[in-house]
């Protein structure tokens, strides 16, 4: 799955077009790496969200099959392993 699809599904972002732009801006990172929005993920994979003030990370457990998921599910797909202050 598509990291931009990928964010949306998961509940990370609210909407696709966030995760687009947070992409084009070079704020998420794979794996130490910054990416485009066509990056496919997988599983075991380390996400970073580098907002202003501090640094959201995200291992991924499972791909979505489906468009979305319920809010309550997300522990399911991801593990957020820590915010960092920046």
């Amino acid at each position: 799955m598509r990291i931009d699809k990928f964010l949306n599904a998961t509940n990370i972002t609210k909407r696709r077009s966030v995760a687009e732009d947070m992409l084009s801006h070079k704020v998420v990172f794979i794996n130490g790496q910054s990416c485009k929005k066509a990056k496919e993920i997988r599983v075991d994979d380390i996400i970073e969200i580098r907002y202003l003030e501090y640094i959201d990370t995200f291992k991924v457990l499972q791909i979505p099959t489906t468009k979305s998921t319920q809010k309550s599910k997300q522990s399911e797909y991801v593990q957020k392993l820590g915010e960092i202050d920046v």
